[in-house]
Formats: C-alpha cells, structure tokens, sequence
C-alpha cells in the first residue's frame, strides 16, 4: 500500500515504514539505544533523503526512548540524576550539532558526511564492544573467571566538581557525563541517532554504571535529546516529514514495549554481543554503498535490476 511524504517527495510501502518502526522500537527497549544507528540507514536504503532521515529519525527515537523508559522506571532501572547531568550536555551539543548540520547541508556535503559518519562510527564501537563481550562471554563459561572491580579507574576519575549517583554507587565528576552527553548531543544532530551506540558502552565502561541501570537511564536522555534536536531541525532545516515520523513512531511505541520484557531475561553480555554484532552489519552495509557503484552490486548479486 503505498503512501506520499510530502518532505521526502517519494512513495513508500505503508507496511513496510510500519515494520521498520517497529523493529526498531523492539531494538530501542531490547538494547537501551535510540535505534537511530539502525533507523537512519534503514530510511536510506528505502530512497529517503539523507537529511530527511537524520532529521524525521530523530523525531521517532522520542516516542521509542518514552516506551522503553515507562518500561524499566517500572522495574527500578533508572538514575533520573545521572539522566539529567549527561542531558545538560546533550542540550548544548544538539545546538552546535545542528549549527554544522546547516553549514554542511548549505555546502551540499551533508549526504556524503552522515554516510562516513556512520562508517566510521558504526565499525569503531561494533568491533570494539564486540571484543569485549565475546570475552567476557567466553570467560562466564569457564566459570573460573576472577571476580572484577565494579568499574576501573582512570584519570579522568580525578576530575573536579564530584557529584554522589546513589542509584548508579558512584561518586564521580559531573564533567564526565556533562561531556559525554555534549559528544553524543552533536551526534543526535548530524546523524539522527539517540547516541546509544555510544552512551551505552560508555557509561559501562567509562562511567562505571552497572548494565541494568544503564540501559533505562541512556533512554532517559535520549527522550529530550532527541526532541532538542527535532525541533531545532523543524526550524533551521525543515528537513522534518510529519507523515513519515508519526508512522514510525506508532509502531516503534509497541516494538520497544516487547523488547524491554525480552531484554529482561538476557544477561548483560549476551546484550551487548548482540547489539555490537547488528551494529557491524548496518556498518558493513554503509561501506559496501560507499564504495561500490550500482552496477558493482548488480554483478555480485546484492541489488537487483529494476
């Protein structure tokens, strides 16, 4: 059933933007991300402009990040006081990430900047975060692993102007998150995604934050960070399609209830192995369409002749 976006200015299946959102909704509460890492391409590969996706991606990763986040306040699963600290940043890195955004798409280089954005991202963080977890799969089953500290300590734990997260045990420097959240903020803005590809890991490892608590707290921030960033888009861009975002958003809302109840039931190793390994494949997917040309991936059979 085929249906206009009027800002896109293509046709689209019905059933499959409702698919799409849906999916990604499930990977939102499964995971604790945005889904925007997997959304944003997925626009993409289906004809949507690059800047449409960024900015109509965005606006769906609010109502996503809304279910998960009622999903795990429930079970206790969210530092409300670390959310807010690390959304101080994301507020002030969503502003000067759309400030470039505009810069970029004025110049006409913002379609081959998400696309190397992505590449570049995607594979750093999939392989690094699949490392890991592998590892620490592998180590689980020996059974003879020595027990870890909660979380390591590096210099940037001497920083001033410490703050006690009693949800999370930690007593650390508000700087830390304010910047992580500034780095993920400008993300939000030029890639369309919630940054959970990165404040996940980065508040496992970085941060020090037990994996139950993160999860719901990185969909915390990604609620408001996300709504930043649609609207200052709406203004400076209106690169914004309203029909394309309230279709992905009415599914992606019952995607990211069924995943929250299923990543309940899987450990935190297992969650990540997962996430790094789907991550990997939208990376690979991006490179293939940057380096090959139309008539390369008809020959090896991934595109098909119209």
């Amino acid at each position: 059933m085929p249906i206009y976006l009027p800002i896109a200015e293509i046709s689209v299946n019905l059933f499959l933007i409702l698919g799409m959102g849906g999916a990604v909704g499930f990977l939102s509460g499964l995971f604790g991300v945005g889904g925007g890492f997997l959304m944003t391409p997925l626009l993409i590969f289906t004809g949507i402009p690059p800047a449409v996706a960024v900015a109509t991606g965005a606006n769906q990763l609010v109502a996503a990040s809304v279910s998960g986040v009622l999903a795990h306040w429930r079970r206790g699963n969210v530092d409300f006081k670390m959310g807010t600290v690390l959304l101080v940043g994301g507020v002030i890195g969503s502003g000067f990430g759309t400030w470039i955004f505009t810069l970029l798409k004025s110049a006409g280089q913002i379609d081959l900047i998400i696309s190397l954005s992505y590449v570049i991202f995607l594979g750093v963080i999939g392989g690094l975060m699949l490392v890991e977890s592998v590892g620490a799969l592998l180590r689980s089953r020996k059974g003879n692993a020595p027990r870890k500290k909660l979380h390591q300590h590096y210099w940037i734990h001497g920083l001033p102007f410490k703050m006690r997260f009693r949800k999370s045990k930690l007593y650390i420097s508000a700087l830390m998150p304010i910047g992580l959240g500034f780095l993920v903020g400008i993300l939000s803005a030029i890639m369309g995604v919630g940054g959970g590809f990165i404040m996940v890991p980065a508040m496992i490892y970085l941060l020090g934050m037990p994996t139950s608590v993160v999860i719901g707290t990185s969909l915390f921030q990604i609620i408001f960070v996300t709504a930043n960033v649609t609207l200052l888009h709406s203004i400076a861009t209106q690169t914004v399609d309203v029909m394309l975002a309230l279709l992905l958003m009415s599914s992606a809302v019952v995607g990211a209830q069924f995943g929250t109840r299923i990543g309940a039931r899987l450990r935190g190793e297992q969650l990540r192995s997962l996430l790094a390994a789907i991550v990997l494949l939208v990376c690979g997917k991006l490179f293939l369409d940057l380096v090959l040309t139309p008539e390369d991936l008809y020959s090896i059979g991934l595109l098909n002749e119209r």
